[in-house]
């Protein structure tokens, strides 16, 4: 495990506000830029793992945790892809210097695409060099929950504002409408994906939370040329065991 030095950044105001937990070390580029999933936290397997290999190489490394997940405060049922993304580019604008490798996974690949979109109208002091996404869950709130959801889901969203999601890696947590609907305004699948660099998509075949071929039909999305997308056949969602980090850190490395 790593003992990356704990800061906070204060965002928003009055009933808005947040304190978001984030670690930054300082290195050489290009740096690691973390985007954490659905429900993870900077603390997870993949995070700790780029982040020792940062060190041990000196490379800069800057992850965090949305609001309402780990260290950070606010709570989990007032995010949305919107505020989470808002956390993004305040803690990239706030860390981030010279070229980054930002990597996003799950939800994090979504929030990560979204980010350099936002980068692009942004004057900030660093750059992107490559994107590195994980399972990326592009557009989940829309294309893998709400269309997939069941009537009797849907209706107690509307009646009360949020469904408990059963999950088998811990209690079940709450699906908000809020976080559905206004999801809908930064889905990204319906045009081209404009990045401006090289991207690697890692993703597994045997993924029942992002199916395989949601990363194909990204990937035919994504204008830049310099695309590879890396199947494991035997790959969970996840992709935390020792073979899938050395595959991850090997992708990271060739930035």
């Amino acid at each position: 495990m790593t003992h990356s030095c704990l800061n906070f950044l204060n965002l928003g105001t009055a009933s808005g506000e947040r304190r978001i937990a984030l670690r930054c070390d300082a290195g050489s580029g290009p740096g690691l830029f973390w985007l954490g999933g659905f429900k993870s936290d900077m603390k997870g397997t993949k995070a700790e793992a780029l982040s020792q290999w940062a060190r041990e190489n000196g490379r800069a490394c800057t992850r965090f945790d949305y609001s309402g997940h780990g260290e950070s405060g606010g709570d989990f049922r007032d995010g949305t892809i919107g505020r989470w993304l808002e956390e993004s580019l305040a803690v990239f604008q706030a860390c981030a210097e010279g070229p980054q490798v930002v990597i996003g996974s799950s939800m994090g690949g979504w929030i990560a695409l979204l980010l350099l979109r936002a980068l692009r109208r942004t004057e900030t002091k660093a750059s992107v060099a490559g994107v590195v996404l994980i399972a990326p869950a592009v557009d989940f709130t829309e294309v893998l929950m709400w269309q997939r959801f069941p009537t009797k889901v849907k209706r107690e969203m509307e009646e009360q504002g949020f469904w408990l999601r059963p999950s088998e890696y811990g209690d079940p947590y709450p699906i908000t409408r809020a976080l559905i609907e206004e999801g809908r305004n930064h889905l990204l699948l319906g045009g081209m994906i404009e990045t401006g660099c090289p991207v690697h998509i890692l993703q597994g075949v045997q993924d029942p939370d992002v199916p395989w071929n949601h990363a194909v039909e990204l990937t035919s999305r994504l204008a830049q040329d310099d695309v590879v997308l890396t199947l494991v056949k035997d790959g969970d969602h996840r992709l935390s065991r020792p073979e899938d980090i050395e595959r991850l850190i090997g992708v990271v490395a060739e930035f």
